[in-house]
């Protein structure tokens, strides 16, 4: 005990500064191209807009503080208008660091496709490291003519690294409406000892990588055949409901699984992917 009666063996909360990011993309159609109608960037969230090619704007965000973890939130819109097109990728992988106590790593992407526009959501892997916690949520509204293809690749530990997630959690929810219909919902929850959790044959299958990938729009059922015809062994993919299609790929690493994937999503995309992925 000290003077004043303080006993300081007590612990002391100790809040520690955390990354905050906001992105917000808007794009309009104007001399038959797809072009910025607003942008908006803060905090650790930036985008940067290379030469594609083509009449489809490209949008590359990264994460300047160099990954996420506990108390970190992210928050990443885009507002695709009339007949515009606009594809958004990730500069590299994202990484889910261990967090502190309880703590939790938040990222928000909210989507908005207006009539005849397409968009494609092509981030990178998500990395979950041992003792971290995400919690991610897609929310996108689109019209019903428009297209929408979007893939999220989760490593649950990089396997050449011998990295095993005994302690973790993750809460991923997709939620997909057009003209404000509820037509697809999709959760992932895990935690604890995930990596015991991802060995049960009806799950995972002792893997340890696996990508969601949706395709919406008036033709999804025109690609189903074609799809199957590529999948590997631990693939699937199914009509959810006219103009929605799904499918689940899981696979022993990373790049095991964009192996698998990148055909898949080429074919999709009927054009090459971002250089992102190849580089």
């Amino acid at each position: 005990m000290n003077g004043t009666g303080t006993d300081l063996t007590k612990q002391t909360q100790i809040k520690h500064q955390r990354a905050l990011g906001e992105l917000y993309i808007s794009t309009q159609r104007k001399r038959d191209l797809s072009s910025l109608d607003d942008f908006r960037q803060s905090g650790c969230l930036r985008a940067l807009f290379p030469q594609s090619g083509s009449d489809r704007l490209t949008a590359v965000f990264l994460n300047t503080s160099g990954g996420v973890t506990g108390g970190d939130c992210l928050d990443l819109a885009a507002h695709v208008q009339k007949g515009s097109e606009l594809t958004l990728t990730s500069q590299t992988a994202e990484r889910v660091y261990q967090s502190v106590g309880d703590q939790v790593a938040k990222i928000s992407v909210n989507l908005t496709l207006e009539e005849k526009t397409k968009l494609n959501w092509f981030p990178q892997e998500t990395i979950l490291f041992n003792g971290s916690r995400l919690r991610r949520t897609f929310n996108i509204n689109m019209a019903v003519n428009a297209r929408l293809l979007m893939v999220e690749p989760l490593i649950f530990g990089r396997a050449a690294m011998g990295e095993t997630l005994t302690e973790a959690s993750i809460n991923d929810q997709w939620k997909i409406r057009r003209e404000g219909r509820l037509i697809f919902a999709d959760m992932l929850r895990l935690s604890g000892n995930i990596q015991e959790t991802l060995k049960r044959k009806a799950i995972a299958n002792n893997v340890v990588a696996m990508a969601g990938f949706l395709l919406v729009c008036p033709d999804a059922e025109k690609h189903l055949d074609w799809i199957r015809a590529l999948l590997p062994d631990m693939g699937g993919v199914s009509l959810i409901r006219e103009g929605v299609l799904f499918g689940r790929i899981l696979a022993q690493d990373s790049f095991e699984l964009r192996r698998s994937l990148v055909p898949i999503l080429t074919q999709m995309n009927e054009s090459p992917l971002p250089k992102t992925w190849t580089l």
